[in-house]
């Protein structure tokens, strides 16, 4: 039997965030198993924590989807380094040191956990032919995308933003048409709005990875790709919160913040079940 933690991700508010599945201890497992058992929880990503192979790291994670492992996710690393830090982590350092897929990632601890959003493994223009297909997917006009590009930090992102905050709630996606698309989608909320909800921009995420065509509560990734790009190309303020699931019954929130060239991705995280998982 292994300790295992559920952990609501990028919301203080229960069930409202993302969900997901912590296994600790897990340097025995096979992939296999880790295979088996992420299915098993039918959750966006599961994780499971194991001793660093990098002496520079606190711990080591493997962040698994319903159809394979993933170098690098957002919520995946808030909600790991708080079960870590839950279940008596102590870190070398300052700040929390993750081993992943992408390498080593900086989790700071105050005001809230976050890490820094690790570099674009592909970036810039989408060809003419997978923008098509990402309009006909999301059900749209080409006329109302602002912009797009390739934002992919591992989990392989395409943004489009489509101005308002509006235009993202009004998308109903093609799901016939989706595919093997990640996109995620971007739009701006008005002042008095945004003080009403606390948040600045409307985020929508939606992929189909080998696994049923889903659109995923709060993604960090995503958040954090949007940021590199929108935030460097002047599109968005240094400072900003994005909201997200609210079409699905959630209200995800994402803190972002760029501090010269590093993109903090912040967010809530609370443990809602804690147990012992045989597997």
């Amino acid at each position: 039997m292994l300790p295992f933690r559920q952990v609501d991700v990028f919301s203080a508010e229960p069930w409202l965030g993302n969900p997901l599945a912590v296994v600790h201890d897990a340097d025995g497992l096979s992939d296999e198993q880790m295979r088996r058992f992420a299915r098993w929880t039918n959750l966006s990503e599961t994780t499971f924590l194991c001793t660093p192979t990098d002496p520079a790291a606190d711990y080591r994670v493997r962040i698994w989807t319903t159809a394979g492992e993933l170098p690098f996710a957002g919520h995946p690393t808030i909600g790991s380094a708080h079960a870590w830090l839950e279940a008596g982590g102590v870190p070398h350092g300052e700040v929390i040191m993750q081993e992943c897929g992408a390498g080593l990632v900086d989790v700071r601890r105050s005001p809230r956990l976050g890490f820094t959003a690790p570099p674009l493994v592909r970036s810039g223009a989408v060809a003419d032919d997978l923008r098509a297909r990402i309009v006909t997917g999301l059900g749209i006009d080409d006329a109302v995308v602002a912009d797009m590009a390739w934002i992919d930090n591992g989990p392989g992102w395409v943004g489009v933003d489509l101005g308002s905050a509006q235009a993202v709630l009004d998308v109903v996606p093609d799901i016939a048409a989706f595919t093997d698309l990640k996109v995620t989608v971007l739009g701006r909320w008005d002042d008095a709005r945004a003080a009403e909800l606390g948040a600045d921009v409307e985020v929508r995420a939606f992929f189909a990875d080998g696994r049923d065509f889903a659109e995923d509560p709060v993604t960090g990734s995503a958040n954090a790709g949007l940021a590199q790009w929108l935030v460097g190309t002047g599109a968005l303020p240094t400072s900003y919160t994005s909201r997200q699931g609210s079409v699905i019954g959630r209200e995800g929130r994402v803190r972002i913040e760029a501090d010269g060239e590093r993109v903090w991705v912040s967010g809530d995280a609370v443990t809602r079940i804690v147990g012992e998982v045989d597997l």
